[in-house]
């Protein structure tokens, strides 16, 4: 379908609760303690009931459930949370993905029993590190240990198709103390590891520290080489680069963040969420007592917008160039009935002529050179 009459394939639900805020977090999320939970799990299905009915969904190929922590949820409410979900988007496709974000040491038993049973099929572990002095400096509640545990755990459960997230350029970490986590990630044999380098975002402690210059960052080439260093590795061990920060065995690749990179529409369910689709964009209420309350009356938005044209055509280059197999022409034309070489001929020649890109099929992709420089590529193709 082309843009943008694209219907929705793919669900992103948001729960905001975690069990402490970590130093470099500025995602919508709060301190679980106190929290109105199971009004939360009412106000998203008011949310879904509304949504389906202004947009009735067509088979659903992918769910992430992200947060926040979403496993901080009881087994009871997890149970409640998911018939909630399968309720209201009962046609998915047999090969239906579905993803569900955890915290290592938050995943017992028979809280992975209610997630295997109502539907979870993946589930992505925050590990960040498997040393436990860096942990314990960036926020972490969790040990490595816990990682081994949690994974194990999910295992036993059933859940053949497991991923962990990894952070590098982190304060006071250097390329021997990735080098050793890397070392112990390779060991669990996963079929998908997230690896990314830290953003120091605003309204977080490693911003006020980094302010007052107190966030003894590593150097820019230190970093380069801690990034040149994952690839390396991750291919060694037989993962595919797929994306600049993520890598997979064969058939595993994150289906869920492709449609967000093949610039597909997708639903957004919960507080802070966002979601695009048939053109525009939104983004809900964050907090979680006025999400609660908006959505006694009307869907929560706190905006929305409309997508340009020429806009939609830029984020399609943009998202698109951070997969590692480029973009393609057809893919394009697929969604905008024309040629990217003739809206982009003139920043593609650019991007060539100073090595960034290479050519591959009908389109092009970053360079070697290009994936270090990814966001200068990317901003080429913005507001032009």
């Amino acid at each position: 379908m082309t843009w943008p009459e694209m219907t929705p394939e793919s669900v992103y639900l948001h729960i905001p609760f975690c069990t402490n805020k970590c130093h470099y977090c500025d995602f919508n999320s709060y301190v679980l303690k106190g929290q109105p939970v199971m009004d939360y799990l009412d106000a998203m299905e008011r949310e879904m009931e509304r949504t389906v009915r202004a947009i009735p969904p067509g088979p659903i190929r992918t769910f992430f459930v992200g947060g926040g922590t979403p496993t901080v949820l009881t087994p009871e409410q997890m149970e409640s949370f998911l018939a909630r979900v399968n309720a209201y988007f009962p046609d998915r496709t047999d090969d239906c993905e579905f993803t569900m974000e955890a915290n290592p040491g938050t995943v017992e038993p028979d809280k992975l029993a209610a997630m295997k049973a109502g539907g979870v099929n993946r589930v992505s572990f925050g590990a960040q590190s498997f040393d436990d002095g860096l942990l314990e400096r960036i926020g972490r509640i969790h040990a490595a240990e816990d990682v081994f545990r949690s994974i194990e755990h999910a295992r036993a459960a059933g859940f053949d198709n497991l991923s962990i997230d990894l952070m590098f350029g982190l304060p006071g970490q250097t390329l021997a103390v990735l080098d050793r986590s890397l070392n112990t990630a390779l060991t669990l044999d996963l079929k998908h590891y997230s690896i990314y380098g830290l953003k120091v975002e605003e309204n977080t402690l490693f911003h006020t520290l980094y302010m007052r210059d107190k966030l003894p960052l590593p150097a820019e080439e230190e970093e380069a080489a801690m990034f040149a260093r994952i690839m390396e590795r991750l291919a060694a061990a037989g993962y595919e680069q797929y994306e600049i920060s993520n890598f997979a065995k064969p058939g595993y690749a994150s289906r869920h963040n492709c449609a967000y990179w093949e610039n597909r529409a997708y639903y957004g369910i919960g507080a802070g969420a966002h979601g695009y689709a048939r053109g525009e964009r939104h983004m809900n209420i964050k907090g979680v007592n006025p999400y609660i309350e908006a959505t006694k009356e009307r869907l929560p938005r706190l905006e929305t917008s409309p997508v340009p044209r020429r806009e939609a055509m830029e984020d399609f280059m943009m998202v698109g160039l951070r997969k590692l197999s480029g973009v393609q022409d057809a893919d394009f034309q697929a969604q905008f009935g024309e040629s990217m070489w003739q809206v982009f001929g003139e920043e593609i020649a650019k991007e060539e002529k100073l090595g960034m890109i290479s050519r591959v099929g009908d389109g092009f992709k970053l360079s070697e050179q290009g994936i270090f420089l990814g966001n200068e590529v990317f901003a080429e193709f913005v507001g032009g």
